[in-house]
């Protein structure tokens, strides 16, 4: 069984991980109201879906 003869030390750890970062996720915009969302999610501001309101906001 290969076992590591010495311990890899933070810098060389964290030089292996800098390409694994998270992009900035992927934004739309609501044709209802122009408000940016995420893609095939119902809009937050509006509640519009593919053109049909699925959810009820309330305005407070």
């Amino acid at each position: 069984m290969a076992v590591p003869k010495r311990k890899t030390s933070k810098s060389k750890r964290d030089k292996r991980r800098t390409h694994q970062k998270t992009g900035a996720p992927t934004l739309s915009t609501c044709p209802q109201c122009g408000e940016a969302t995420l893609p095939h999610h119902a809009c937050p501001s509006c509640g519009s879906y593919k053109g049909r309101t699925v959810i009820e906001i309330d305005d407070e």
